[in-house]
């Protein structure tokens, strides 16, 4: 158990601060016209929310340290 909260954590804290560094993003595509099989597109890319890789820096570090921590 105490292998899974590390690695957990681990991963966490590495996606959180990936995150925080400006690395992430993802893309949206919406359609502006579609007429009848033809139609037009629009691709945005999106940087995920700072709050999103903080809390995933601090849940990740409780996780590690709770993983390391435990007495079993």
């Amino acid at each position: 158990m105490r292998a899974i909260l590390t690695i957990v954590g681990i991963v966490l804290l590495v996606g959180g601060l990936w995150v925080v560094f400006g690395h992430a993003s993802y893309t949206q595509t919406d359609t502006l016209v579609q007429l009848g099989s033809a139609k037009l597109t629009a691709t945005h890319d999106k940087a995920i929310p700072q709050w999103m890789g903080i809390s995933g820096i601090v849940v990740g570090a409780l996780l590690a340290l709770g993983g390391l921590m435990s007495k079993r």
